[in-house]
C-alpha cells in the first residue's frame, strides 16, 4: 500500500498524538508499505518518513501547537507524485479538510482518526458556549471519510452520540523495552532530594489548563498527608508551567524529555498522578505502567481498559474529586507496593505496539477493497 498521512502534529514535536503516528507510520514502512506523511514541521535529522512540510500557525493561547494549512493544488501535486491508495487523517483542522476534499476529487479513501477533545477545551481557553458548535463542525468532517478511529470505547460511544457513523477503536501500544522498571536512577532521584526511601509522585504529559492541573496539586498535597517527605515531579512544558513554577517553587520541574531520557525519569518516579478529564486514551497512563508505576486517574478511557483499583492502580469515578484524593491517599499508602508495581507492568507488557500496527494495516486495506467494491 501506498499511505499517506496527514497531521498538523509529527516529531519532534512532543506530544501523544505525534508519537502515535510516527511509531503507526514507521511501522508500516517496517511491514513493506510506502509511507509519507503532510505536516507542519520538519525533520532536522532527515531520517525517517518523508515529510511534505506546510505553512502553519500557532494554536492561540497555546503556541505549542498548530494549524497547518495546504491549498487543494499544493494536495492534488502530493498525491499525483506520490499516488496514495489511502488517505489517513489524523488532524481535523484547515489541513486535514483540504486533504479530505481533494481526495474526493482523486477517489483516493480517506480514514479520519479522533484523536484529541478538542472541544473540551474551548472553556479552558476562553471560548466558553462553542463546545456544541465544535461537535457539529466535528461531526461534518468525520462523516465525510469512509471511517473514523479512535483509542477507546468511551470516545467511540461519544462520538456515535454525535451522529458519527462508522466509528472503530484502534487502541495504543508501548514500547516496553524503552519503558522499563531497570531504568530507575538512583543520582535521577537524588537531584530531586529523594532517596529509595523517599516516595515520589510524578506527572508527565502538557502542562496545560486542559490537564487539570490544580488537582494534581491538591492529590499531592492529600499524598503528601500520609508521606510528609515526599517528592512532586512535573515532566513537560506547556503555557502553564511558569505560573506552575512561580506558585509552587517547591515541586521539580523536568521540563518536555523523550526517548530514554523520558524513560528514565518514569521509572524514577513511584506513583503517577493523572487526573486528566480530556483524554481519548492517555498514552502516558500505558507508558507509566509500563515503568513499573502505580496509576492514579480517573475511571475512564485507558485507564478504565487498564487499572483495576487497588491491584496494579487507584481509580475514582470521572469527576469525583473528593474519590480522586482519596485513592491518592490510597497511593500513598502503598508507593512502594512490590505487587503493584509487578502488576502495572505486567498490564502493561501485554500490549505492545505491533498488534496496533496490524489492526492500523486492517483497517487501511478495508477501506481501500471497500472503494474498490
Amino acid at each position: 500500500m501506498r499511505v499517506l498521512i496527514v497531521t498538523d502534529t509529527f516529531p519532534p514535536d512532543i506530544n501523544g498524538v505525534a508519537r502515535t503516528l510516527s511509531t503507526l507510520g514507521e511501522g508500516l514502512q517496517r511491514r513493506g508499505h510506502e509511507v509519507q506523511v503532510v505536516t507542519t514541521v520538519g525533520d532536522a535529522k532527515g531520517a525517517g518518513l518523508k515529510r511534505h512540510v506546510m505553512h502553519s500557525m500557532p494554536l492561540p493561547g497555546y503556541p505549542g501547537l498548530r494549524f497547518g494549512f495546504s491549498s487543494a493544488r499544493q494536495l492534488l501535486e502530493i498525491f499525483d507524485n506520490f499516488r496514495p491508495e489511502v488517505l489517513y487523517v489524523a488532524t481535523e483542522g484547515v489541513m486535514g479538510i483540504s486533504a479530505i476534499r481533494a481526495a474526493g476529487k482523486r477517489e483516493i479513501p480517506v480514514i479520519s482518526g479522533f484523536h484529541t477533545n478538542f472541544q473540551t477545551y474551548l472553556e479552558d481557553y476562553n471560548l466558553p458556549g462553542m463546545q456544541s458548535i465544535a461537535q457539529g463542525a466535528l461531526r461534518v468532517v468525520h462523516n465525510q471519510t469512509a471511517r473514523t478511529l479512535t483509542p477507546s470505547a468511551d470516545t467511540a460511544a461519544m462520538l456515535e452520540d454525535w451522529g458519527v457513523q462508522n466509528v472503530g477503536v484502534m487502541g495504543r501500544g508501548v514500547d516496553t523495552d524503552l519503558f522499563h522498571p531497570r531504568r530507575r536512577s538512583p543520582e535521577l532521584r537524588g537531584s530531586w532530594g529523594a532517596g529509595e526511601s523517599t516516595p515520589v509522585a510524578i506527572y508527565v504529559g502538557r502542562i496545560a489548563a486542559e490537564k487539570n492541573l490544580d488537582l494534581v496539586v491538591r492529590a499531592f498535597a492529600a499524598f503528601s498527608d500520609a508521606e510528609p517527605d515526599a517528592r512532586m515531579v512535573f515532566v513537560g512544558d506547556g503555557p502553564r508551567l511558569a505560573s506552575l513554577k512561580e506558585e509552587h517553587p517547591e515541586f521539580h520541574y523536568a521540563g518536555a524529555r523523550t526517548g530514554e531520557d523520558l524513560a528514565v525519569h518514569y521509572a524514577s518516579g513511584d506513583v503517577f498522578l493523572f487526573p486528566s478529564v480530556t483524554e481519548t486514551f492517555g498514552n502516558v497512563v500505558l507508558e507509566a505502567m509500563s515503568a513499573g508505576l502505580g496509576v492514579v486517574a480517573y475511571d475512564y478511557a485507558a485507564p478504565r481498559l487498564l487499572i483495576r483499583c487497588g491491584e496494579n492502580g487507584w481509580l475514582a469515578p470521572l469527576g469525583d474529586e473528593a474519590a480522586f484524593l482519596a485513592q491518592s491517599r490510597a497511593a500513598a499508602a502503598a508507593w512502594n507496593d512490590a505487587a503493584v508495581r509487578t502488576a502495572a507492568r505486567q498490564t502493561a507488557f501485554d500490549l505492545g505496539w505491533e498488534r496496533v500496527i496490524e489492526q492500523f494495516e486492517h483497517e487501511l486495506a478495508s477501506v481501500m477493497r471497500d472503494r474498490a467494491a
